[in-house]
């Protein structure tokens, strides 16, 4: 059939009334709480997951590319008007889109933003409607071997590439394996680490670990650190269409920002981070204004937004077709999945192709939903900020924990919620990446369920992880992944002792 046939049949599922509604609903809560401060698309989506466990797996999962998408662009909002990113990628909208506001420009932010992510958006939703049947077909190929290398490359790109530090990326990935084997050893029958509580002997729920850390984490973080000084908004003022000067400075960077930002995001080790910084820097270098940058530069914000949305999409790709979450936000959409007993990869697209081609076309809807609806209601956004933080976190620590109760009405996962909270909290007090915990619960089972697997089908000899070609090339790849950020640090080092030096000569 195809790719635009598939793409057809998934519009028909995704235009239906409910699953339109489902994707309206998803774009407004995912814009709502993705607004609000020190809340990213990550943490949007790990609260809202229980919400939706009454709903059937496409409904669902609909809404959670609405959720995704509308929390990618609440983001933009918060770190335009407040100069709070609400994640590591959206640090570099920040930078000139705060200084837009305060010069009285935060409607043309905010309109750029808005426009360059439905650009970015919909391409990069194109691209995964034609790179995703492709890398299926390569899937197809792959053995228990290749998905052990697979997974241990997820573990060591999201390790190295979130966060500041390897050994804290490492610790918080070790700290989730762990918890990933607590329950019932599929083949001994043994419990591990269930500490005699029958509640646990079914595991930890990979929900319930996702709010923990992210939601309730991030509750007692903000509540520690909490200032009697309000946060200064900057008010919207003027229109909220862009001016004709400013669209002819932001249609170049729109497409700049796209063209880089989704083939970086699919790549197994790639993400949004990456995108963003290189855009801001390619437009900085391109700029016919070079002196409105540190001032208040619209391309700053064009390029970044767009590239940012792009990987979204980008980021897809790996975690649809090969179950590789690349982002934190994929490792929580990953966990969806797994709650619904799904797993992605090549299989997902022979056994749910309505549930893969609707989720892809109910994208291209929720970009178009974005457009429409939150240019007009930007100030409505704006309102939510004004919402006194202790209230704001309070409720989301109750919403949490009705959520986590009502998944298995267990008041054991309430407990094991707030411990994960406490261990959230102090992962952050310490600087260590709370994504890589989450891959780690998710993925360690499944590398142990290949590991066992590839052993038994070659009768023991581990040389099998190196002798099969594609699996050889994956653990290249993943030792580059977990070598590359030592290598560029120490010669970042070598090449500052060396400026030093030439210093002191000089």
């Amino acid at each position: 059939m195809g790719a635009l046939g598939d793409l057809a049949n998934g519009f028909g599922v995704a235009l239906s009334p409910e699953n339109l509604f489902w994707a309206l609903i998803g774009v407004l809560l995912g814009t709502a709480v993705g607004v609000l401060p020190g809340i990213g698309p990550a943490l949007t989506v790990a609260l809202l997951l229980p919400v939706t466990y009454r709903l059937e797996p496409i409904s669902a999962f609909i809404m959670f590319a609405g959720i995704y998408y509308g929390g990618m662009y609440g983001g933009s909002t918060t770190s335009i008007l407040l100069n709070t990113p609400g994640e590591s990628a959206s640090i570099v909208t920040s930078l000139e889109g705060n200084l837009m506001a305060r010069r009285g420009r935060g409607a043309a932010a905010l309109a750029t933003a808005a426009v360059g992510s439905f650009i970015a958006g919909t391409v990069g939703t194109l691209g995964l409607t034609f790179l995703a049947p492709v890398m299926v077909e390569v899937a197809l190929e792959f053995g228990p071997a290749e998905y052990f290398a697979l997974v241990v490359l997820a573990f060591t790109t999201i390790t190295a590439l979130l966060g500041r530090s390897l050994p804290r990326g490492l610790l918080s990935l070790f700290v989730g394996l762990a918890i990933g084997l607590v329950g019932i050893d599929t083949l001994s029958g043994q419990s591990r680490f269930t500490f005699g509580v029958p509640q646990l002997l079914n595991g930890v729920d990979v929900v319930t670990v996702a709010v923990g850390l992210f939601a309730v984490g991030e509750t007692f973080w903000v509540a520690s650190r909490m200032r009697h000084d309000a946060d200064e908004v900057v008010p919207v003022r003027g229109s909220v269409w862009m001016t004709m000067e400013e669209w002819r400075r932001s249609w170049k960077p729109w497409l700049r920002g796209t063209a880089l930002g989704f083939p970086i995001g699919s790549l197994p080790a790639g993400g949004a981070e990456i995108p963003t910084f290189l855009s801001y820097s390619l437009e900085r270098q391109l700029t016919k204004h070079p002196e409105e940058f540190g001032r208040g530069a619209i391309e700053g914000v064009a390029g970044p937004e767009a590239a940012n949305n792009a990987s979204a999409a980008g980021v897809l790709v790996p975690l649809l077709t090969l179950g590789l979450p690349t982002s934190a936000t994929a490792a929580i959409l990953l966990a969806a999945f797994q709650r619904y007993g799904l797993n992605p990869g090549p299989t997902l697209f022979q056994k749910d192709p309505d549930l893969v081609w609707g989720l892809i076309a109910s994208l291209y809807i929720g970009n178009a939903m974005l457009l429409v609806l939150n240019l007009p209601l930007a100030g409505v956004w704006v309102r939510l900020l004004a919402i006194p933080r202790p209230l704001l976190y309070a409720g989301i620590l109750v919403f949490a924990g009705l959520g986590t109760y009502s998944l298995n009405n267990s008041t054991v996962d309430l407990m094991v919620l707030y411990v994960l909270g406490a261990l959230g909290f102090l992962m952050r007090r310490f600087d260590v990446p709370v994504a890589p915990a989450v891959v780690g619960v998710i993925l360690g089972p499944v590398a142990e369920a290949h590991f066992r697997r590839a052993l038994q089908i070659s009768q023991g000899d581990y040389s099998t992880f190196v002798t099969r070609p594609i699996s050889l090339v994956i653990f290249v790849f993943a030792a580059l992944a977990l070598l590359a950020p030592l290598l560029m640090r120490g010669m970042r080092r070598r090449r500052e002792r060396l400026a030093a030096r030439q210093l002191a000569r000089g």
